[in-house]
């Protein structure tokens, strides 16, 4: 088994062309590797104090011959991201020049790294912990100012010391009650079941928080649907602001569902238009459809687009009934579009139970309206709006419900009058799933399974 101890090497900036690219190494032997292959251009660069950038060439030790011009940097431990010495050796973005001064690493003494092994060895040597390690991916990876807040604050440590502290109370209560089953007259008394109680109150709302954070993470698919020629591609260019799908008086202009990504108040949210929902004997059309109809089944809320100008006719009725049936969990919002012509009525009876907006996509009448509508249908939550929400982690999120499951089935035990040592099964298998946030109990299998899903220079 490779060891943590050994040192790595890595490409940690994006295939492809650019100004910079970075190569890393990260362990005992980084610095040696960097004295065999830099020239520095200054006095001082072969002493290469901790924590400064020196200017020079990286040479192939073996010909002689120069690989790259570079800036590069050595960080003594523990004052690194690793903890351990790092090096980085800031080259020019070629992928020939990086490849290169990553080969002469490699043959100086350095293995690769493995996806997310950097990050790993921040965790494994207390650096962070490990909701702030899964934070690391999720600041590369956010798409909004929001998503990114909320990724910038988990890896500061915001929610670990929420987990902490819930945590801490846990293993307090467990800790009394182990000894009070041996020792039931030598110890002071202690009220678990308020322990209890504070300890499911905050699960509860990290919950709540970690069910709205997925949004600015995960984002959310919204479906257009509608009959051909109510104005699902209209409405599609009027919430993005520009021309992006077809749009002609011609009935069943779309025949193929069109995708593209908006950011509603920090979160990201696909929105896609379908093919007009009709019958139709055309094969074309109905591939369409039948995309259209998956498109529906998979989106978080659905768009019903009906023609406000006309009384709703069977199609409408018909797909406001397929939309219905499809809801299962998911949200439907009615857009009456065309309201700068004469209206009709009849639409209220559509989808009643939905939110109805009337717009005009041609005009852009309605738009600002119809968006606050969908943000209200997507934060359908108590997390105060504006807020950025603690967690964010669909892991999280399935960890915070189950030790919520322990703790209340832990109370609610105690209440009945069960054995401390019954109770404090369920309080021990709190502890346990709740150390799986931050770390404390995590296992070998689980950092694999988190740490590969890194690039391999993080």
């Amino acid at each position: 088994m490779e060891s943590p101890d050994d040192t790595i090497v890595a490409i940690s900036t994006p295939i492809g062309q650019g100004g910079i690219g970075i190569v890393r190494l990260s362990g005992p032997e980084s610095l040696a590797i960097l004295r065999g292959l830099f020239v520095g251009s200054g006095r001082g660069s072969r002493r290469l104090a901790s924590h400064r950038l020196y200017h020079g060439h990286i040479v192939d030790p073996a010909s002689g011959r120069r690989a790259d011009e570079v800036l590069v940097a050595y960080m003594r431990a523990p004052r690194t991201y690793t903890r351990q010495d790092v090096v980085e050796i800031n080259c020019h973005g070629g992928m020939a020049a990086l490849r290169e001064v990553l080969r002469l690493c490699l043959a100086a003494g350095a293995r690769p790294a493995h996806p997310g092994e950097f990050t790993l060895r921040a965790f494994l040597n207390g650096r962070i912990d490990l909701a702030q390690a899964e934070a690391v991916l999720d600041v590369i990876r956010a798409e909004t100012s929001a998503s990114l807040r909320v990724a910038v604050e988990q890896l500061g440590g915001r929610l670990s010391r929420h987990v902490g502290e819930v945590r801490r109370r846990l293993v307090e209560a467990l800790a009394y009650l182990e000894a009070s089953i041996d020792f039931e007259d030598e110890i002071p008394p202690r009220d678990v079941g308020a322990d209890l109680a504070t300890a499911a109150d905050a699960l509860r709302a990290l919950v709540q928080e970690a069910e709205c954070g997925a949004l600015y993470r995960q984002g959310v698919r919204v479906a257009i649907v509608g009959r051909p020629n109510v104005g699902k591609s209209s409405l599609l260019n009027a919430l993005l602001r520009r021309e992006r799908a077809i749009v002609t008086p011609i009935p069943g202009t779309t025949r193929d569902t069109v995708e593209e990504a908006i950011n509603l108040r920090g979160i990201p949210v696909v929105l896609t238009d379908t093919a007009g929902l009709t019958d139709s004997d055309d094969a074309i059309e109905r591939i369409g459809m039948e995309r259209s109809r998956a498109s529906m089944m998979r989106a978080d809320v659905v768009l019903l687009v009906v023609d406000g100008s006309c009384p709703p006719g069977t199609a409408d009725r018909r797909i406001a009934a397929d939309v219905a049936a499809a809801m299962d969990g998911r949200a439907a919002v009615v857009v009456i579009n065309k309201v700068d012509l004469p209206p009709a009525d009849g639409h209220e009876a559509l989808l009643t139970e939905a939110p109805r907006v009337r717009v005009s996509a041609r005009t852009g009448d309605g738009i600002a309206a119809l968006e606050e509508c969908l943000l209200e249908t997507i934060l359908a939550s108590p997390v105060t709006p504006g807020a950025e929400p603690l967690a964010s982690n669909p892991r999280h999120r399935e960890l915070f419900g189950r030790t919520l499951d322990h703790v209340s089935a832990a109370a609610t035990a105690l209440a009945e009058g069960v054995g401390a040592d019954l109770v404090a099964i369920d309080v021990s298998e709190a502890v346990m799933a709740l150390g799986q946030v931050t770390g404390e109990t995590a296992t070998e299998d689980l950092l694999d399974t988190i740490f590969s899903a890194y690039c391999i220079g993080k």
